[in-house]
């Protein structure tokens, strides 16, 4: 197979030049990446490139994330107009974009289908639940267990912590929440530059969680098709449990077994091809 090479692109955004990396044919229909915490475009490289085969994909770098703009205000609403922004900036021909997202980058999906619906064709969620539905997870002690970071982030002593011992805490969390994937040295390096340079700003997600614009800006009912993936055995976010399918008006959930957190990069090419033919 043949593949376009990536290059990065840069687009100047309301929210100021946000940096992206682009693979696949300029014709193709667009498909927008959005990854999560703690990572960055550059690691999801094994799953967007079979994607890119068919697909023009843009995945950038957040807000908070070098080498885009590190400052705030990082709550939802804010990361969500950022990437209707982009959605806009590419111009897509032809239509809206198909938009995935992990982690962060879900819910910002989420977010992205509940207010601007026109511009997402299909849409993919990997690894976290309607965020209405997560809110709701944190009253079960597995879940809250789960997510004793989120709480630790709000600690005025958290930076020192995260960047300790080369941002040791950092490996730990991969390690915990896929515990049977390891990045290769020349990723985790790449991705450890990536956070050095942007911390404290991906943090700030977690404690902008709680503002007002950011309820405001969670969804209600998704009314984009969409497929929601989860690893059976993540060791982050737990797959829903409850019968949230009223929350979308045409919904696929899925369950991976034998897959954590970053069950994209455990198995790219299984979980690109799943990808692939939901939005087909």
């Amino acid at each position: 197979m043949t593949r376009a090479p990536g290059k990065r692109v840069e687009y100047d955004l309301p929210g100021g030049t946000f940096h992206a990396l682009v693979l696949g044919e300029p014709d193709a229909p667009p498909l927008v990446w959005l990854h999560g915490f703690p990572d960055h475009p550059p690691t999801a490289l094994p799953f967007l490139e079979p994607l890119a085969a068919k697909r023009r994909v843009i995945a950038p770098w957040l807000r908070g994330y070098a080498p885009s703009p590190l400052r705030g205000p990082y709550d939802l609403g804010t990361l969500r107009d950022d990437a209707i922004a982009l959605i806009d900036a590419i111009g897509a021909v032809g239509g809206p974009v198909d938009l995935v997202g992990h982690d962060w980058g879900a819910v910002i999906t989420y977010a992205v289908c509940g207010a601007a619906p026109d511009r997402v064709r299909r849409a993919v969620t990997l690894a976290v639940p309607h965020p209405r539905t997560f809110l709701r997870a944190l009253r079960q002690p597995s879940q809250l267990a789960r997510s004793w970071y989120m709480g630790a982030f709000q600690l005025p002593g958290a930076m020192p912590v995260m960047r300790a011992r080369g941002l040791a805490l950092i490996d730990r969390l991969w390690r915990t929440w896929s515990p049977q994937l390891a990045l290769d040295e020349a990723r985790r390096r790449e991705l450890h530059g990536c956070l050095a340079a942007s911390l404290p700003a991906p943090v700030e997600y977690y404690r902008a969680a709680r503002q007002p614009a950011s309820l405001r800006a969670l969804p209600k009912r998704i009314a984009t098709p969409l497929l929601q993936l989860h690893g059976a055995d993540d060791g982050c976010v737990l797959p829903p449990r409850d019968d949230d399918a009223w929350r979308f008006a045409e919904r696929v959930l899925e369950v991976v077994p034998n897959a954590g957190h970053f069950l994209h990069l455990e198995d790219p090419s299984k979980i690109a091809a799943r990808v692939a033919s939901w939005l087909a």
